[in-house]
């Protein structure tokens, strides 16, 4: 690894002594050319300085959308900055998901390994999405949820046989739309009679043991529908009208 520039972004001392430390003794090649606590001392000293990485804090001032801006700001400024999070927001996965939207080259959390020689080389070695075991044990488990929910979801398709358009009015009507407006959806070949028929046949199927479906009113299929992995309530999106 090339020696480098770095600016550190951080507003907590002890936590700042800390990351220096971890910076002088395990990576040599790092240059410290500044710190900044804030946004305002940040830029002032980025635009003196030119740095090749910021370590990058999200939890500025009790604000943690300011580092996000900060990052995503730096980005579209000085496209050749590396931005490396380094943050103790350890439970915030959304705000993780904003740092990644904001273009972070990766985000190590503050537990477990910390900031390991690894990681940096590999943020200025020009690698994408760095991240640490912490944030890697997480990132692999939605994997894992993800796949498997497809994967039910798919089997529980065929096994009620739960065609394109059974599949397309069940997220329709979870969504709150009447038949009406569900008629109106770009390729749907059906009218509100139709529907009422589909819905009736999609009740024998899902509640085989309903007399005559009494008592199964829309909001009760669409809640079986989800109990059964036919739809995902995590992502019930709507068609274009």
């Amino acid at each position: 690894m090339q020696n480098f520039k770095v600016i550190i972004v951080e507003d907590v001392p002890l936590e700042l002594k800390g990351t220096e430390g971890i910076l002088r003794n395990d990576i040599p090649e790092a240059e410290i050319v500044g710190t900044a606590s804030n946004e305002r001392d940040y830029w002032k000293l980025i635009r003196q300085e030119q740095p090749d990485l910021v370590l990058l804090d999200l939890g500025l001032g009790g604000s943690t959308m300011v580092g996000v801006d900060i990052c995503r700001q730096t980005k579209a400024e000085y496209p050749k900055v590396k931005v490396l999070i380094f943050t103790g927001e350890i439970l915030n996965e959304k705000l993780w998901v904003d740092a990644l939207d904001a273009g972070c080259d990766g985000i190590i959390l503050k537990c477990g390994e910390l900031l390991t020689r690894a990681d940096v080389a590999g943020v200025m070695d020009g690698r994408r999405l760095v991240f640490n075991q912490p944030i890697l044990e997480v990132i692999v488990e939605r994997f894992k949820h993800s796949v498997n929910a497809r994967v039910m979801r798919q089997e529980a398709l065929v096994s009620y046989e739960i065609d394109e358009y059974d599949e397309r009015f069940l997220r329709h009507l979870a969504l709150g739309y009447t038949k009406e407006q569900i008629t109106a959806l770009r390729g749907m070949p059906f009218g509100v009679k139709s529907l009422e028929k589909r819905q009736n046949e999609l009740v024998r199927k899902l509640f085989p043991d309903a007399v005559g479906g009494s008592g199964v009113n829309a909001t009760r299929l669409v809640t079986r529908a989800i109990e059964l992995h036919i739809l995902d309530a995590d992502n019930l999106v709507p068609d274009e009208a």
